[in-house]
C-alpha cells in the first residue's frame, strides 16, 4: 500500500517532500498516558460505493519516529462496511462523507459524524466496533445534517450540530453499557427561538444564517459555545430539556463561520474562518470566559477579548489545539498553509510557523492536535479534490496526516513529514480527502 500511495504523489509530481509511513509494530511501546494512537478519516467514499469513508489508525509514537521504511497506516478500516450496515438498518439510509471525529474523555469511544447523510455513528476505540448509529431530525427545509458532535466531558451526552437543518440536537451516552438515546425532547431550532433578551435567534440584522458550525462544550459539562455560519454566538446550557440559551451574540461581535474551540483555565478560545463562496477568507480569534451566562445576561455580553483579526483575503483560520502544559494555541490557517502559535498568558501571537514548502508546496492544513507528551502535533491535510468547504481555501496537494515536531518550549515548530493517504478513482483521479482528526489515549 505504501508503494501505492508513493507512485499516485509521484503521478501528481509531488516529489520533494518527505514520506512518512505507521509501523504494524513498535519496538519499543510507550508506557502509560503517553500510548495513543492518531485516528484519521478520509472522508471521500469508500471503493466501489457512493457512501462509507475510511478510517486510518496509527501509533503515535511510530509517526513521531518518521519510520519511512515501515508499511504504510497501521489500520485502514472501511466505513462502507460494517459501520454502514449498521446505520442502513437502524436508520434506513447509508452514511456518508465522514467529517468529523471526537473522542469521549474516558477515551473509550470514537464520535463520527456524517456531514452529508446527518448520521451519528458511535465506535468503541478498542475493539473498532460500531456500537450505535443515528441520523439527526429533519429541520429548515427538510435538511439535516450532522456537522460535528462532540462529548461531553463528564460522558453523559454528546451535542450534535445539524448543520443545514439549523438544529442543536443532543444525544444521551452511557459508554459503560453502550447505550445511547436521541433526545429529541431536548433539540434546540436555531430558526424559530427567541433568545432571553427576546429577540429572533434568526435576524436579518442581528445573526442572518443560524447554521450551527462546531459546538464546543467546556470543562464543566455545562455551556455548549455554538458558533454560527452566518456570524454570531449563541452560548447553550446542555443540561436543560429542552437546551436553552444563556449567552447570545450577533454578527457585528462574532464573526461567522468559527471551528475551533480551545480551553484553558477560565479562557474559551474560538475563532471565526472562511470557506464558503460567500465568504472565502476570514481569520478572527476571540477569547471567552468560561463562566458569567444565564438567561438574564444582556446580549453580547460577558464581552469577548479579540486576539487578532487578519485582514488577508486569502487568510482561513479552522482547526487548533493547545500545548502541553497550556502554554500555547496553535491555530492552523489552511488558506495561507500556516500556524498561529499564541501565547494564552499574554493572548498576543508569539509566532507563526510556515508549512508550505518542500515537505508539501500545499498542505492546506485543517485540524489540530497535540500528542500528549507534548513533542508533536498532528495536522489532517486536504486533498486535490475537496469535498467541503470552498475549493478556494479547501485544495491541498498532499492528502494525509503532517508530523510536526514541537519546538522553542511549544512556540514554534518544524514540518517533517506526510503520513500519506490515497484513494484514486477508476479513472486515475485522487479522491481523497482527510478532514476528520483526533487521538485516542490508550
Amino acid at each position: 500500500m505504501f508503494a501505492s500511495i508513493k507512485e499516485a504523489y509521484m503521478r501528481r509530481g509531488l516529489t520533494g517532500f518527505a514520506l512518512v509511513a505507521c509501523a504494524l509494530a513498535s519496538a519499543a511501546p510507550a508506557r502509560g498516558h503517553d500510548q495513543y494512537e492518531v485516528w484519521a478519516i478520509d472522508q471521500s467514499n469508500s471503493p466501489n460505493t457512493t457512501y462509507g469513508g475510511t478510517l486510518y489508525i496509527c501509533n503515535g509514537h511510530d509517526l513521531e519516529k518518521n519510520n519511512k521504511a515501515a508499511t504504510a497506516f497501521a489500520e485502514r478500516i472501511d466505513l462502507g462496511g460494517a459501520a454502514s450496515a449498521l446505520c442502513l438498518r437502524d436508520t434506513g439510509a447509508n452514511p456518508v462523507r465522514p467529517h468529523m471525529i471526537a473522542m469521549n474523555a474516558a477515551q473509550t469511544h470514537a464520535v463520527i459524524s456524517f456531514v452529508a447523510t446527518g448520521h451519528v455513528l458511535f465506535m468503541e476505540g478498542a475493539s473498532r466496533r460500531p456500537v450505535a448509529c443515528f441520523r439527526t431530525s429533519p429541520g429548515a427545509g427538510g435538511a439535516r445534517q450532522a456537522h460535528m458532535s462532540i462529548p461531553s466531558p463528564d460522558g453523559t451526552y454528546v451535542i450534535v450540530a445539524n448543520q443545514n437543518g439549523k438544529l442543536v440536537e443532543r444525544i444521551r451516552t452511557d459508554y459503560a453499557t453502550n447505550t445511547f438515546v436521541h433526545e429529541t425532547a431536548a433539540t434546540l431550532n436555531l430558526v424559530t427561538c427567541t433568545t432571553p433578551s427576546g429577540q429572533p435567534c434568526q435576524s436579518p440584522t442581528l445573526r442572518p444564517d443560524n447554521t450551527p458550525i462546531c459546538p464546543i462544550i467546556e470543562s464543566t459539562s455545562r455551556y455548549t459555545f455554538v458558533t454560527i455560519r452566518g456570524g454570531g454566538l449563541f452560548v447553550v446550557d446542555g443540561r436543560t430539556t429542552p437546551m436553552r440559551i444563556v449567552g447570545e451574540y450577533d454578527q457585528s461581535t462574532v464573526h461567522g463561520n468559527g471551528c475551533l474551540g480551545a480551553e484553558v483555565p477560565g479562557k474559551m478560545y474560538i475563532d471565526s474562518g472562511g470557506g464558503t463562496p460567500t465568504n472565502l477568507g476570514q481569520a478572527d480569534l476571540y477569547m471567552f470566559p468560561t463562566e458569567g451566562y444565564s438567561s438574564s445576561t444582556p446580549a453580547n455580553t460577558p464581552t469577548p477579548t479579540l486576539i487578532f483579526s487578519d485582514p488577508d483575503p486569502e487568510a482561513d483560520a479552522h482547526g487548533a489545539a493547545i500545548t502541553k502544559h497550556g502554554r500555547y494555541l496553535r491555530v492552523a490557517d489552511r488558506g495561507r498553509n500556516r500556524i498561529w502559535s499564541i501565547d494564552t498568558r499574554t493572548d498576543q501571537i508569539a509566532n507563526v510557523i510556515p508549512l508550505a514548502g518542500e515537505v508539501s508546496s500545499d498542505p492546506t492544513p485543517d485540524l489540530v492536535a497535540v500528542s500528549p507528551n507534548g513533542s508533536h502535533a498532528f495536522l489532517s491535510l486536504r486533498g486535490p479534490n475537496p469535498l467541503t468547504a470552498d475549493p478556494h481555501v479547501s485544495t491541498g496537494s498532499t492528502p494525509g496526516v503532517a508530523i510536526l515536531k514541537i519546538t522553542g518550549g511549544g512556540r514554534d515548530g518544524v514540518f517533517e513529514a506526510v503520513a500519506p493517504v490515497s484513494n484514486i478513482d477508476a479513472g486515475g483521479v485522487e479522491r481523497a480527502d482527510v478532514h476528520a482528526m483526533t487521538l485516542r489515549l490508550k
